[in-house]
């Protein structure tokens, strides 16, 4: 996607050329396009000027969009997922620590859906940025010094 992106209004871009400057085997690069181009991220076209393009500018597509394609929700425990039946759990409604992964996954996915490929291609990401905009503890929230 990166490839794609720094490649964005070109025009179709072969996968073979993609697979060869980052070092990707082109079978696992047609796997992970074929599930990129049903949800809609890019688009393909055959023939001698063919290949794969970005479906949607660099800018509307974020880190995000891409890793949940490719990999599914970012669920660090099974009772986060939205297919987890409740009832399997007794100590669901009295976690301690459910919580704690709960924050895990929203963090991670404010900071996944905060970058796109525009942000990527630019060498705009704060890699020295340590928050993941919300809040650390509810006594920053009632300070109003969250980040």
């Amino acid at each position: 996607m990166y490839d794609l992106a720094l490649r964005y209004g070109e025009g179709p871009i072969p996968l073979n050329s993609i697979a060869d400057r980052q070092m990707v085997s082109l079978p696992y690069l047609e796997q992970l396009m074929a599930k990129l181009r049903r949800a809609g991220l890019v688009s393909s076209s055959r023939g001698a000027q063919g290949g794969y393009e970005l479906a949607k500018p660099p800018e509307e597509i974020t880190v995000g969009d891409i890793v949940r394609v490719l990999e599914g929700s970012f669920d660090p425990v099974q009772c986060l997922s939205g297919d987890f039946d409740h009832e399997d759990c007794e100590q669901l409604e009295d976690c301690v620590v459910r919580f704690v992964w709960k924050r895990l996954r929203d963090c991670t996915n404010r900071v996944l859906d905060s970058i796109n490929l525009r942000d990527l291609c630019d060498g705009t990401v704060d890699s020295t940025k340590t928050s993941c905009g919300a809040c650390a503890s509810d006594s920053q929230q009632a300070k109003g010094t969250c980040q």
